[in-house]
């Protein structure tokens, strides 16, 4: 491709490489497995808005691709440029512009890390409540483009219901502003939610407005013990029908927990397990109390909270790493994809025992480990990768757990997206309207394609 028309952009020759060592780093993402990669044909860092503009309005004249690019942790191929062109890295955006406690507010560029987020407001006893698991490594523009979400989203949700204003720049050029700095508007279409979870095919976001919660006055937190993860998966599910009050309640199964004990070094019981966090200013003790009368009606073999402090954080840390752990625990086997089903609370203990039965009917190891508490559960089926018949048979079981959390009335993505790896699943489950009404929003506001084609569709 030739990139001389980039001389004509508000960009400066080191905001441009063509270099082997660039192009390869942006041919892929966290999900991408080998023999996948597509490297782009320039990779660009824009520094402003001025830049993102410039460069969209270019490649939109010409027809070339653009695929935004930031932090590389999403797990479906969101940042993989499949048809080459642009890669528009945007960790270069990475300034908070604006702080305003008084309106529990912070306005940010898109490249900046989701735990700077949190650093920068700490001294006002602020934070922001639906980073997910990897917000020390990942994106707010990453996060708003895959409407994420993470351990505290039973309590306070995703991202989306954080995100107020967005500024984003359309497929040729044009600078919009969407939502309010107000608490709420009503004024006109509702465009940051639809930007919002768009995965960079709408527009590519250039600032945000997020809302921001008081840091709680009481944190206590620890792990409950189950004797297999049916059990473990019912009570968690009772426990959040009954109304109980919980920031954090995650699912760690027992062969999570022996693969986070063997990269990790951690000490946990090769049992299932539920972590949990509370968070309150008063009468902490009370919503604990209630918690323990829900698990008296179950199989529990140990049960221990307590006040914040070293040995919560390392449970927390632990969780955090569990990815990592899963992709490290044996030479001989790999990830076969990072799952990210969702269902309704009522249905989360039936689909933890289909996959338990999947597991032993085909013999496979299928780590589980999640967010609970909203009905998300993270799994991997670990396959032979030099073993073609045992990756098929991975693949087949991978995709019989989806099509089940869909016939439980869930979802094929609850926060990683549709991506690449999630492509065949959108007309299942949607009607074939309603996935041709996503397109026709698609072609209205990206007519010529270009902004990161091959994916959702």
């Amino acid at each position: 491709m030739d990139i001389e028309f980039l001389d004509d952009t508000s960009l400066s020759e080191s905001q441009i490489a063509t270099s082997d060592q660039s192009l390869a780093e942006h041919s892929s993402d966290w999900g991408t497995m080998p023999g996948e990669e597509h490297p782009p044909d320039v990779v660009v860092w824009p520094e402003s808005t001025e830049d993102v503009s410039s460069v969209l309005a270019a490649a939109n004249d010409r027809g070339i691709p653009v695929t935004p690019y930031a932090a590389g942790t999403s797990l479906e191929g969101h940042a993989v440029p499949v048809e080459g062109g642009i890669s528009i890295n945007m960790t270069r955006m990475d300034d908070v512009l604006d702080v305003r406690p008084d309106d529990f507010q912070i306005d940010v560029q898109p490249g900046i890390l989701g735990s700077v987020v949190d650093e920068a407001v700490a001294e006002h006893g602020l934070f922001f409540p639906p980073l997910p698991s990897s917000g020390k490594i990942s994106t707010i523009g990453g996060m708003i483009a895959n409407d994420a979400s993470g351990m505290q989203t039973v309590k306070y949700g995703e991202i989306h219901d954080w995100v107020l204003r967005l500024e984003a720049v359309l497929a040729d050029g044009t600078v919009i502003e969407t939502g309010s700095r107000a608490s709420k508007t009503s004024a006109g279409y509702n465009l940051m939610d639809l930007l919002v979870g768009s995965e960079g095919t709408l527009a590519v976001v250039t600032e945000a407005t997020l809302e921001l919660a008081g840091i709680p006055e009481q944190i206590w937190g620890g792990r409950v013990v189950f004797p297999n993860r049916t059990e473990a998966s019912a009570a968690i599910a009772d426990a959040v029908r009954s109304g109980v009050d919980v920031a954090k309640i995650e699912l760690i199964d027992e062969l999570s927990a022996a693969m986070a004990n063997r990269y990790l070094d951690a000490d946990l019981p090769d049992v299932p397990m539920a972590f949990v966090e509370f968070h309150a200013n008063h009468h902490v003790e009370t919503e604990i109390e209630f918690f323990r009368s829900i698990l008296a009606g179950y199989e529990v073999e140990d049960v221990q909270i307590a006040e914040s402090g070293p040995e919560m954080d390392r449970l927390w840390e632990v969780r955090e790493e569990m990815a990592s752990a899963l992709k490290h625990y044996d030479p001989d086997l790999t990830m076969l994809t990072s799952g990210d089903v969702t269902v309704p609370i009522s249905k989360y203990a039936d689909l933890i025992d289909y996959i338990s039965t999947l597991e032993a009917e085909h013999d496979l190891e299928i780590p589980c480990f999640g967010h609970a508490g909203d009905g998300n559960i993270h799994y991997t089926v670990m396959v032979r990768p030099d073993d073609p018949d045992h990756r098929a048979l991975g693949e087949r079981v991978d995709a019989e757990i989806v099509h089940h959390a869909i016939d439980l009335g869930g979802t094929c993505t609850g926060e990683h997206g549709v991506g690449r790896g999630k492509t065949a699943y959108l007309p299942e489950e949607f009607t074939q309207g309603t996935v041709d009404t996503m397109e026709r929003i698609k072609e209205a506001m990206d007519p010529n394609g270009i902004l990161n084609p091959g994916k959702l569709f």
